[in-house]
């Protein structure tokens, strides 16, 4: 089997948003036919991706795409095999 990289993924959440803590366990159900590493990022620490995102979290980034609430499992999938997105 050939050794490839898994895909980076950074999801931007904040404590006590239901929406992001469903769009973790879609990434996690989703982990096992789409292989990624996922980071989670909470907007909350730093004052400039409160300002960025605060509206619009939770955020999915892959690669140079950004993915916006709401997050369906369909629109997280998708996100996962978009090959541009890398």
């Amino acid at each position: 089997m050939a050794n490839t990289a898994l895909r980076r993924v950074t999801l931007y959440t904040r404590p006590g948003c239901h929406l992001c803590e469903q769009a973790v366990a879609d990434l996690e159900r989703l982990r096992s036919r789409h292989p990624h590493a996922l980071e989670l990022v909470d907007i909350t620490a730093d004052p400039e991706l409160t300002r960025a995102y605060s509206e619009l979290i939770p955020v999915l980034r892959i690669g140079g795409h950004e993915y916006s609430a709401p997050l369906p499992l369909a629109v997280i999938e998708r996100a996962l095999t978009d090959t541009h997105a890398n």
